[in-house]
C-alpha cells in the first residue's frame, strides 16, 4: 500500500511465455460501443441490487455460486504458496510465472514481462458485452516475518546493502491469490459461454515502490500498454485491512487512499569537535528544529477539515560520538487528498526548512518527490459495487471508513478510466489483528479470501451483465 524502495537488481526472468493467438471466437468484436448500450448504472444497480437466484442451471449467479465453493481450496493454496515465496518489487519472477501458468491453464490469453514481470491476461466471455479490469499487486516487502506460521516466509534479500527477511506483510499474497481465484471462476466453461464481455486481469510488480529512474509499477505497466488494445470501461481491485473483521467490507467514495510525496532535506552545517560547538554550525540541531517546525503545518497552516501527514522517518548524520558533522540528511513523507493542499503543503516545507536553517546558520535543500496521486473512487461506480458487495456480506458488514492515509499507485489506473477500491477485512471476528500491515506479525485470517474471491465475483459478474447488450 506504501511506497517504499525495492531491491537494486534481480535474477533474469523466469515469467512463462506469452499463450499464442487463440482460435476461439472473438465476442468482443461484436461489442457496440458504450453510448449504443442500454443499460449502464440503472442496469448495474438492478443486477446487483437483486438477490442471488439459484432456480435454473442456466442463471449466472447461480453459477458463479457454485464455482466460488469449488475454487476456494485453491485460492488459499495459492496464498500459501505465494506467501511462503515473496519477492521484491519487479523481482516477482516466480509468482509472474505462477500467474501466467494458472492464467494459459485457464485459457486465458497472456502478456508476460509488462512492466518488468507484470502480467495481463485477458479472459473472454462468450456473449458480446463491455470491457472491465481487475487489478492485483504482487510484490512483497523487506520486512522479516515474525508469525510462525507453518508456511512463513523464510526468504532473504539484499537491501540497503544488507541482508535482510522478505515477506508479504501487506496482503499482495492474498490479493494474487483472489484474482487467481477470480480468473479461475469466471473461465469454467458454464461461466463463460454465458458471460457477456471479457475482462482483463492486470497483476502488477512494484507497487511498494522500486528505486530506479523512470515509471514503476502502475504507471509502468500502463505507458507499456496494458490497457491496449483492449482497453477496459472500468478497473476494480481490493485490499487487505485489518482494520476490519473478516466477512466485513469497506467502500467508500472520493479520495480513498492518499497522494504520497517522499521528502529529502539535506542540512549543510559546518563540522567541528563536540566539546567546542561554537567552532561549527550543527546540522544536527539545525534538523530536529526543522522537525519540530514541520509539525506546525498540520496544527497552524492547513485548514483543521484538511487531511495531511507530514512524517520524518530517517534522519542520518555523523559517524563519531565526539564530532559535530558537515551534513545530515532527513527523509519522511507527505500525505494529501487535495492537490491544492498538496501544493500549499510542499511551499510551507520549504520556507520553514530554508527558514530555519538560515536563521541557524545552515543551509537547507529541499526535494520533493511525487510517488502517487489520490485514489479516488467513481461514484457512479461505486454505488453499483457497494450493492453487489452488500448482496456478499450483506449490508450491515458493508462499511463506509475515512479516507485512508496510505498511499495506492492503483490511482493511475483511476485516472485512465473509472475506478473502484474497496477494503477486506481480513481479522478473525471477535479478535485482536494479529499485526497490522507493514510489520513483522502481519497475519490475514484466511477467511478472508472466501469473502474476496465471493465479492470480486459478483462485482465483475455484475459489471459485465450490466454492460451487456
Amino acid at each position: 500500500m506504501e511506497y517504499l524502495a525495492a531491491l537494486d537488481a534481480c535474477p533474469a526472468s523466469t515469467a512463462a511465455r506469452p499463450q499464442e493467438d487463440s482460435d476461439m471466437p472473438d465476442p468482443l468484436a461484436r461489442i457496440p460501443s458504450r453510448s449504443a448500450r442500454p443499460g449502464g448504472l440503472a442496469l448495474f444497480l438492478s443486477m446487483a441490487l437483486a438477490p442471488p437466484a439459484f432456480a435454473g442451471p442456466g442463471d449466472l449467479d447461480a453459477l458463479l455460486e457454485e464455482a466460488v465453493g469449488e475454487t476456494i481450496a485453491a485460492t488459499v493454496a495459492w496464498r500459501r504458496d505465494i506467501h511462503a515465496h515473496p519477492e521484491l518489487g519487479e523481482c516477482e519472477q516466480r509468482t509472474a510465472a505462477l500467474v501466467a501458468r494458472e492464467l494459459e491453464s485457464l485459457g486465458i490469453e497472456v502478456r508476460t514481462g509488462v512492466a518488468g514481470t507484470g502480467v495481463v491476461g485477458l479472459l473472454r466471455g462468450g456473449l458480446p458485452g463491455g470491457i472491465c479490469a481487475w487489478r492485483a499487486d504482487m510484490d512483497a516487502l523487506p520486512v522479516t516475518e515474525a508469525t510462525g506460521l507453518p508456511y512463513a516466509s523464510r526468504v532473504t534479500a539484499e537491501w540497503g546493502g544488507a541482508e535482510v527477511g522478505v515477506m508479504h506483510a501487506c496482503g499482495h499474497d492474498v490479493h494474487t491469490a483472489v484474482a487467481l481465484g477470480v480468473a479461475t471462476v469466471l473461465a469454467r466453461e458454464e461461466v463463460r459461454e454465458r458471460l457477456p464481455g471479457a475482462v482483463l486481469f492486470l497483476f502488477q510488480p512494484a507497487e511498494e515502490g522500486h528505486p530506479g529512474p523512470g515509471l514503476h509499477g502502475a504507471a509502468r505497466m500502463l505507458a507499456e500498454g496494458a490497457f491496449e488494445p483492449h482497453r477496459p470501461e472500468a478497473i476494480f481491485g481490493l485490499h487487505v485491512s485489518p482494520n476490519l473483521p473478516v466477512g466485513a467490507i469497506a467502500a467508500m467514495g472520493g479520495g480513498v487512499m492518499a497522494a504520497v510525496d517522499r521528502l529529502r532535506i539535506d542540512v549543510h552545517g559546518r563540522q567541528a569537535h563536540g566539546a567546542y560547538p561554537e567552532d561549527g554550525v550543527d546540522p544536527i540541531v539545525t534538523a530536529s528544529q526543522i522537525i519540530l517546525g514541520l509539525q506546525t503545518i498540520v496544527s497552524r497552516t492547513v485548514s483543521t477539515h484538511e487531511r495531511v501527514v507530514v512524517t520524518i522517518g530517517k534522519l542520518t548524520a555523523g559517524n563519531r560520538f565526539n564530532i559535530i558533522p558537515a551534513t545530515a540528511e532527513l527523509l519522511g513523507t507527505v500525505r494529501t487528498h487535495d492537490e491544492r493542499v498538496q501544493e500549499r503543503v510542499h511551499e510551507r516545507i520549504e520556507e520553514i526548512a530554508v527558514g530555519v536553517a538560515g536563521a541557524m546558520g545552515a543551509r537547507a535543500e529541499v526535494t520533493i518527490e511525487p510517488v502517487t496521486p489520490v485514489t479516488v473512487n467513481d461514484a457512479e461506480l461505486l454505488i453499483g459495487v457497494r450493492a453487489s458487495l452488500a448482496r456478499v456480506v450483506g449490508a450491515a458488514n458493508l462499511r463506509v471508513e475515512r479516507p485512508h492515509m496510505g498511499g495506492e499507485d492503483f490511482a493511475y489506473f483511476a485516472r485512465e478510466v473509472p475506478g473502484c477500491y474497496f477494503f477486506l477485512g481480513t481479522t478473525a471476528p471477535g479478535t485482536e489483528a494479529p499485526g497490522r500491515i507493514h510489520t513483522p506479525t502481519f497475519a490475514p485470517d484466511e477467511g478472508a479470501l472466501e469473502v474476496g474471491l465471493r465479492g470480486a465475483t459478483f462485482v465483475l459478474g455484475d459489471w459485465l451483465t450490466a454492460h451487456s447488450p
